[in-house]
């Protein structure tokens, strides 16, 4: 059997694919994963996805198709979580170029589709931020979901739209979702997470990491970067069908770019759409960066922050927190969280319920 699984907004979302894929099918043959090389600043300090000119070692799969090898590299100053994942996972991943707008990446799935003839393709996203209209005050990221939705839905091939953990991205609220999901398809749970717990030690992604923690059976609120509470429920572990045609007569953003033939176009329509482009923000946060080399961590300061930071989290009924928003609260760099975490773990290992840290109850 061979499948492919469309990992919606890249990053945290191959990590998830990796892990529905494993819990669907039980680790045989496993799928191939397409996704961006996306990390937000977090492991790559210039800003947007990363196309094939900015790796070496990647291997030929079609024409305008690259799989990305555990060898591979990112070309400096570039960086890149994908070789990592294929390094720790059994699964394929192939290298989204989103360079050439939704139309080449069309062209990219009808290689894939064509060359593997697959049994099934999924778009799998993490939160439903892809169920957006593009006009909600909390989006944040809907220029990488309305890119794979465009292009799956020209793709001369069925395509199965999923969603897992509906809210736990911080984005669109798990409320306003209820309507736009259709059946329960699978519910995670501790022994779905075991294939990439060790990913889950290192990577990145929030949305992911409360994914994996719902479906271990943590429940409460967990603030996330910039300070969003998002609540960890029982719905948390689900993944979801969604219907993929109604999600791109509701995306504006996604219908807009369907014609689109390179990123610039994209980006125009995010500004003219939905009133910002994520990459622009990339862009900005990047200049005010400038190249700063990130403060030493002081572990002293570090548990005195940690206590005051714990003991206004709790008046605000906050249970979880993730590193990378302990990151931001203590003023480090987004490349310090690894770091940071190993302070944390040694000090306070009783306070970590993987992959979040638990606030202390005061008591």
């Amino acid at each position: 059997m061979t499948r492919v699984i469309v990992a919606a907004g890249g990053g945290g979302d191959a990590v998830a694919a990796a892990m529905v894929d494993a819990a669907l099918y039980g680790g045989e043959s496993p799928a191939v994963v397409f996704s961006y090389a996306w990390d937000r600043l977090l492991v790559d300090p210039v800003p947007g996805p990363r196309g094939p000119a900015n790796f070496r070692g990647l291997r030929p799969l079609t024409r305008s198709v690259r799989t990305v090898p555990a060898e591979a590299t990112a070309i400096a100053p570039a960086g890149s979580t994908l070789p990592r994942l294929a390094a720790g996972l059994p699964q394929t991943f192939a290298l989204i170029d989103p360079h050439h707008g939704a139309e080449g990446m069309v062209r990219q799935l009808e290689e894939l589709v064509q060359y593997l003839e697959p049994d099934s393709v999924d778009l799998l996203d993490v939160g439903g931020d892809i169920l957006a209209r593009g006009d909600e005050a909390t989006l944040r990221s809907p220029l990488a979901d309305a890119l794979t939705l465009a292009a799956c839905c020209e793709l001369n091939f069925p395509v199965r739209l999923l969603i897992a953990g509906p809210g736990l991205d911080g984005e669109l609220p798990a409320q306003m979702l209820r309507d736009r999901l259709g059946p329960v398809v699978l519910s995670l749970g501790a022994e779905h997470v075991a294939p990439v717990s060790s990913v889950l030690e290192w990577h990145p992604s929030e949305a992911t990491a409360l994914l994996a923690a719902a479906a271990r059976g943590a429940r409460g609120r967990c603030e996330v970067s910039a300070g969003a509470p998002v609540p960890l429920t029982d719905v948390g572990p689900f993944v979801y069908e969604a219907d993929l045609e109604e999600a791109l007569r509701r995306n504006q953003l996604a219908g807009a770019i369907l014609a689109t033939e390179n990123l610039h176009q994209v980006e125009q329509y995010s500004r003219e759409i939905c009133g910002f482009s994520e990459i622009d923000d990339e862009r900005h946060r990047a200049r005010r960066l400038g190249g700063q080399a990130p403060p030493e961590i002081d572990p002293e300061a570090v548990l005195r922050q940690l206590d005051a930071f714990e003991a206004d989290a709790r008046g605000r009924g906050i249970t979880h927190t993730t590193f990378r928003r302990l990151t931001e609260v203590f003023g480090l760099s987004g490349t310090q969280c690894l770091e940071l975490r190993a302070l944390l773990l040694s000090s306070r290992p009783e306070r970590y319920e993987a992959p979040l840290w638990r606030i202390a109850s005061g008591e």
